[in-house]
């Protein structure tokens, strides 16, 4: 009898997979406080400098779907050593990068290692705990995979202002090796298959999911598909994944089994997730530009604002899988997480250039309560009729979906942001003359005329900054509404069965 089913819960395994989860998805945020100071350590150009986040994230993200193949064929415990090892080694190496093309180099192999910690970590929490705990299995996971990115900025910024850029590298190190050190004395051996390698399946998997999230990457700084990188990136994409898809239901073996998707609450959860993804990453993402570059934030303030969201993420998280998700349908919760989610954008894009700390900090602390009602519950439902056999597999396929979204929302946001700057630019000059009254009330306290040519430059400075606010105003608006819009998927999935709430899946 497993611990599991015993109703005995390994705390041990327990911090060692949380901890491993919160290495991979630290260290997908905490880099991009520290990046500004990367750059200039390399003399690298703001373009060149993205790759260090890029290259993390692309093999991250081709990597996950083979979590359940990998751990077939080479055993959960092997697997999970080696992957936490890996990242911790990588990381070393990063931290004492002497060029551009070497921590790009280095931070390419640190994300083949992370991909797999967090599906291992899921699956490895779902028999850690018996079913009647498997919503504080998923409170536990999420304030690790959910509540650690929104907190990156903070800490990145704390230890890049005292310290150096190198830490946010070197601060994986001694958390990486308690995670070692608890895994290696507690996780049981597990047995392995001899599993044929889809060779075909795995290099059609890399084509397609790769090319897509180089395109979600780097799809604004090369203007989209006006440059023929991104056409051909494109092309391969579609290539590569409708292969994959043929390949995959045509197949005798797979890489990757598309039959999941065939369960209707595991497909919409999918989609559910994808969504509240892009709405919740893609705010995050924009935030401490907005408020370093407009407001005048200083970087450590600028981290600060995570603090709060926080807060009321990992209680969300915490109550929601200890007591709420015993007592209501998981679809009432999810939804009121995605209506709070979208009113914290909502009142993000009400803010003004005047704006202070806790005007920008109470409608992230309001997101941050909708992420436990929203992930929680959105992983019981996904998994509820999912095998134990089929669960690592699923769980991989959960989170690159999770992550697709975050890219997405990342990638809309930068783009709504530039196009929205340059429309706002032509809509604002074009009412902005030197016989409009309203530019020569607003200079004369200074002593100027609006046809003068100090003059003229302050009303540019001006009209610059509000046409880029109201950009930044607009894409929280458009968050808020991407995030009101998931909630009819809810009606469409399947109730819980009687008493199985907490069932994160069938065994």
């Amino acid at each position: 009898m497993t611990p599991a089913a015993s109703g005995h819960v390994n705390m041990v395994i327990v911090i060692a997979v949380v901890l491993s989860a919160i290495l991979e998805v630290l260290d997908s945020t905490i880099v991009n406080v520290a990046l500004p100071h990367i750059q200039a350590a390399f003399g690298a150009t703001t373009d060149q400098a993205t790759w260090i986040l890029t290259s993390y994230i692309v093999s991250a993200v081709v990597i996950m779907p083979l979590t359940g193949f990998v751990a077939r064929r080479v055993g959960r415990r092997r697997l999970i050593l080696t992957a936490v090892t890996g990242f911790a080694v990588m990381s070393m190496m990063c931290g004492m990068s002497w060029s551009l093309e070497v921590i790009v180099a280095f931070r390419l192999a640190q994300g083949m290692f992370g991909a797999f910690l967090i599906p291992l970590s899921q699956s490895i929490l779902f028999d850690a705990f018996p079913r009647e705990k498997r919503g504080q299995a998923m409170a536990i996971f999420g304030l690790g995979v959910v509540v650690a990115p929104v907190l990156g900025p903070t800490v990145g910024a704390i230890l890049t202002e005292y310290f150096s850029w190198r830490m946010v590298f070197f601060v994986n190190v001694p958390v990486a090796a308690l995670a070692l050190l608890l895994l290696a004395g507690e996780l049981p051996e597990d047995k392995t298959e001899e599993v044929q390698i889809d060779w075909k399946g795995l290099a059609l998997l890399a084509l397609g999911i790769g090319c897509l999230q180089f395109v979600l990457d780097q799809g604004e700084t090369l203007d989209w598909m006006s440059s023929r990188v991104i056409q051909v990136a494109v092309i391969a994409a579609v290539i590569g994944a409708l292969g994959f898809i043929f390949h995959a239901l045509t197949s005798r073996i797979s890489v990757v089994d598309l039959r999941l998707f065939a369960d209707r609450n595991f497909a919409l959860c999918n989609l559910i997730i994808a969504g509240f993804a892009v709405s919740l990453f893609g705010g995050i993402a924009i935030l401490p530009t907005l408020v370093q570059s407009l407001l005048d934030f200083p970087v450590i303030a600028s981290g600060h604002l995570f603090i709060p969201r926080g807060l009321t993420a990992g209680l969300s998280m915490v109550l929601t899988g200890a007591v709420l998700v015993n007592r209501f349908d998981p679809r009432l919760l999810a939804g009121i997480g995605l209506l709070l989610t979208a009113v914290g954008n909502f009142m993000m894009g009400a803010i003004n250039l005047n704006a202070g700390f806790w005007e920008l900090a109470w409608p992230g602390a309001i997101s941050g309560l909708g992420m436990g009602l929203v992930f929680v519950p959105m992983s019981i439902l996904a998994f509820e009729s999912i095998s134990k056999g089929r669960q690592d597999e699923a769980s991989g396929l959960f989170n690159v979906t999770r992550q697709l979204g975050s890219s997405v929302g990342i990638s809309l946001v930068g783009t709504w942001v530039v196009r929205g700057l340059q429309t706002n630019t032509a809509v604002l000059s074009q009412n902005v003359t030197p016989y409009n009254p309203a530019a020569q009330a607003y200079l004369s306290p200074l002593g100027l005329a609006p046809d003068s040519a100090e003059g003229a430059a302050i009303l540019g400075q001006e009209i610059m900054k509000q046409a880029e606010m109201i950009s930044y105003l607009t894409v929280f608006n458009n968050l808020g509404l991407l995030a009101l819009a998931t909630i009819p998927l809810l009606f469409f999935c399947r109730a819980p069965k009687p008493g199985s709430h907490v069932a994160a899946h069938v065994h």
